[in-house]
């Protein structure tokens, strides 16, 4: 018998991100106009709400304005910035082209959007949230799915707390606890590890692209009120990935409240060279003059990064399967041309609360809430996302400069309604990486600590933090594989494309010549972006959630 206890509700929502709840929120909603109760859990792994959440972040409020019309008279943060200004830059070394504002079609614009964090947002939604009645649990990982004797699913279950690393349980050993649903919605982000394994079980990606993948690096910093502008939106491509044949990606900086500025990089994960770093390369941008001279004289107060959905369109897998429901990231709704995918992600969590409702009512439970994947199929969110699914693709496929001159025609031409006749597809990124004799090696600069920085420093402002004496989350298939097969390949690419320093090949460089390379795994760092799930060639790197309340603990974020 198993000593775990359980709890029962009408919804599970796995993540208390923008998509969790504003399902939560929406549930609550439709059983008050109907005079009905609905009993809503929402599980989020982090020790707070918002403690995960990383963005840039602009958003586009369209969906905020159907969930909470009244937001911006509510005290929600993000009214305090909208945007002022966009622009747009192509960067060469020392250079910059500016493109004009008139060249992008008007949905590619941000009239009407706001900048500010994210994690914000999160934390203000979780107050209307439990203001309307919803249980929320921060620091309660959901570890495991559970399953009907019918195959459906029933709930889930966190993590044990007070596990030992070699699997023991020490004096604090606390079970988990089951949480068990009519329907359960996994909103756990990009790469979730329970919907992933859910996407596995029921083949939800049979009728879809492999999604595919970009790796972000933030940084925020406190500037010289003097250059500081808010509501101000740059976007940067060009350098310093164009330096790199086979990369691509782009900047942001963002002018928000209180005199700060967000500013980051992402780096497409589908690069060829195994010796380039995202992180560094974040760090190499910081240097373009533009961006130097608009740091000077200010500080680095916090650090992040997180992988984002690139696929779009045509790599949104099936979204329902008996007793659940993806919605937001989890599934992958990101409008990468517009960089945003708060607002689809906030609209797919009402469209899943909404099905589950009339379900509930019906007294249903365990089936396909079909009348979501229907919703979805007739929204707006469909419509922009179906409006740039060939943007990745063309720019993949002809490089930065050719495939975004193409692409900006293909908007173009969709904006005004000339749909192309195609739809073009993805590879996966773990296929891209060439073999470390076929690349050029390249060669970083060190960190000054007033610009640029290392990888460690950065962890500590995250405020990442393990218990040390657990299971670590980064499980490998086969442990022989880093050392037998990816370091003569491919130089170990871990070492590089992680941006917390997790993954390292100690004794290597054995001065006697005697070195036994051994592959280090530092779990402690993770700051759960999952980019090692994504990028390692032969996919020999589980991610999945360490004890609850663990990893960063992201401030303004």
């Amino acid at each position: 018998m198993s000593e775990r206890e359980s709890m029962p509700y009408d919804v599970v929502i796995v993540g208390a991100g923008p998509a969790g709840l504003s399902a939560a929120i929406r549930l609550k909603q439709l059983a008050a106009d109907a005079g009905s109760e609905i009993a809503v859990c929402v599980l989020e792994k982090g020790s707070e709400v918002g403690a995960h959440i990383l963005s840039g972040a602009v958003i586009d409020p369209r969906a905020l304005d159907e969930l909470l019309p009244e937001w911006r008279t509510m005290g929600c943060p993000l009214a305090e910035t909208p945007v002022t200004e966009n622009h747009h830059w192509v960067l060469s070394k020392t250079g910059k082209r500016a493109l004009p504002e008139a060249a992008l079609p008007p949905f590619m614009h941000n009239d009407g959007c706001y900048t500010g964090s994210l994690g914000n947002l999160c934390r203000w939604l979780a107050e209307q949230a439990e203001g309307l009645g919803v249980e929320i649990f921060p620091g309660f990982a959901a570890a495991e799915v559970l399953f009907n004797e019918d195959g459906s699913v029933k709930g889930v279950a966190t993590g044990d707390m007070g596990i030992a690393r070699d699997g023991t349980r020490k004096p604090d050993w606390q079970p988990g606890l089951e949480l068990h649903a009519r329907y359960t919605f996994f909103a756990e982000g990009v790469r979730g590890h329970l919907s992933k394994e859910l996407m596995r079980l029921f083949d939800l990606r049979a009728d879809c692209d492999p999604q595919v993948y970009g790796l972000g690096v933030k940084e925020l910093w406190d500037i010289d009120p003097a250059n500081h502008q808010p509501g101000r939106v740059i976007h940067t491509q060009g350098w310093p990935l164009s330096e790199t044949p086979g990369s691509n990606g782009g900047g942001f900086i963002y002018h928000q409240a209180n005199g700060q500025v967000a500013l980051g990089y992402v780096t497409w994960l589908n690069y060829r060279n195994p010796f380039l770093s995202p992180f560094q390369e974040m760090q190499r941008w910081k240097t373009h003059p533009d961006i130097a001279e608009l740091l000077k004289g200010g500080k680095r107060v916090s650090y992040g990064a997180r992988a984002i959905n690139d696929g779009g369109y045509q790599s949104v897998p099936k979204l329902v399967f008996p007793g659940g429901a993806l919605i937001g990231c989890s599934a992958g709704f990101l409008n990468v041309p517009r960089i945003k995918g708060t607002h689809t992600a906030m609209k797919t969590g009402m469209m899943a609360a909404e099905a589950a409702f009339e379900a509930v009512g019906a007294d249903r439970g365990g089936d396909e809430l079909s009348a979501y994947p229907t919703a979805y199929q007739g929204s707006w969110v469909r419509d922009e996302l179906y409006r740039v699914r060939n943007v990745v693709p063309l720019v993949k496929k002809y490089g930065d400069l050719f495939g975004s001159g193409l692409s900006g025609v293909n908007m173009w031409l969709e904006h005004w309604g000339l749909k192309l006749p195609y739809t073009m597809h993805h590879k996966p990124d773990h296929e891209s990486l060439w073999g470390r004799n076929e690349v050029q090696r390249i060669d970083y600069p060190k960190p000054d600590g007033v610009l640029t920085f290392d990888r460690l420093s950065s962890v500590f402002i995250s405020n990442t933090n393990h218990e040390e004496d657990q299971p670590v989350h980064l499980t490998l298939k086969d442990p022989d594989v880093p050392i037998a097969h990816n370091l003569p390949l491919y130089d170990e690419p871990a070492q590089r494309y992680c941006p917390a320093g997790v993954y390292e090949v100690v004794g290597e460089d054995d001065p006697k010549g005697t070195g036994d390379p051994k592959f280090v795994i530092n779990a402690q760092n993770c700051v759960h972006c999952k980019t090692c799930d994504i990028k390692d060639p032969t996919q020999n790197i589980n991610w999945v959630v360490p004890e609850g309340g663990g990893g960063p603990n992201y401030p303004n974020m």
